[in-house]
């Protein structure tokens, strides 16, 4: 899975550039992204975010004047796009990035050929696309999970190294510290240990509080620490914060930061949960209230 090249190609119009980062954080853990497209008419002010960031990851854009009302020459140039490298090139898988079910057909057309399909939109997509793909991802979740964690580069690290033991564990598999090494150069194409003061990735990953190294003979294999009694105080923590702001209770998004304040090194994937307001509704003194837009907790007295 670690060699598997990718080919991403994403419809502006369907799909907003805020989700960007979370894309590229979702694929680094399928392979490498050898093909980066992104279709759409950039001269209109739609396009202007999108049009700011495709340097940032080097997206080469495809530009299609939109010369008729609709999005048909977008979706074409796409489709060619993608039957060209079905043909021509050796990409092992594709990553459709749209909430269009136009693009159902050529999901299941790259699926006969025996190429993984990634699709990613938004929760309005409609089943008939999302059943076409090998694997769907609602870009909503991606960009939830991208707000859980803030820190330094090396925090942010450390959340995607416990986030690959997590999936493993999740299959029964080991990780190995090959495979962190080989996804961390798949996310960060200039990631170096030199950069943060180490010569090993082995010794860079000892010294991260969340993680465990182990070597046998001449194998490396890391795992997380488990430290209950840390996670007891975690909690007594978080109620005691939420207690203190009475009945009309705390913004999760505050509360987060608090939880920050007294664990620097807080992490809710450490937990079992992608999402903070879920770890936080798991435990019984505590509710969390409203949508995505404006959830706030409260003490259940």
């Amino acid at each position: 899975m670690d060699e598997r090249k990718l080919a991403m190609l994403i419809d502006s119009d369907n799909v907003s550039a805020k989700y960007l980062n979370g894309i590229f954080d979702e694929l680094a853990q399928y392979g490498t992204i050898t093909y980066r497209r992104i279709y759409g008419d950039f001269t209109t002010s739609a396009n202007a975010r999108w049009s700011d960031r495709l340097l940032e990851k080097s997206i080469i854009p495809i530009q299609q004047f939109s010369n008729t009302t609709g999005k048909n020459a977008t979706d074409s140039a796409l489709i060619i796009d993608a039957m060209d490298l079905l043909y021509t090139s050796n990409v092992d898988g594709f990553c459709i990035v749209s909430s269009d079910s136009d693009f159902t057909r050529l999901a299941s057309r790259l699926r006969e050929s025996g190429k993984i399909v990634i699709g990613m939109g938004e929760k309005k997509t409609p089943d008939s696309f999302r059943a076409a793909c090998t694997i769907f991802t609602e870009l909503e979740n991606l960009l939830e999970n991208e707000t859980i964690s803030n820190g330094t580069d090396k925090e942010a690290i450390e959340a995607d190294i416990v986030n690959i033991i997590t999936q493993n564990d999740n299959k029964g598999k080991q990780t190995g510290s090959g495979e962190i090494g080989s996804k961390l150069q798949n996310k960060y194409p200039d990631f170096d240990i030199r950069t943060f003061g180490y010569s090993q990735l082995s010794k860079f990953l000892e010294d991260m509080p969340a993680i465990l190294v182990k070597k046998e003979n001449n194998q490396i294999t890391v795992s997380l620490r488990e430290e209950d009694c840390e996670e007891d105080r975690l909690i007594a923590d978080i109620v005691d914060i939420v207690r203190k702001r009475g009945s009309k209770g705390i913004a999760l998004s505050t509360l987060g930061q608090e939880i920050r304040k007294r664990h620097e090194n807080f992490n809710v994937k450490l937990y079992g949960y992608s999402q903070l307001y879920r770890f936080i509704d798991s435990i019984p003194a505590l509710s969390v209230k409203g949508d995505k837009a404006d959830r706030k907790v409260v003490y259940r007295k």
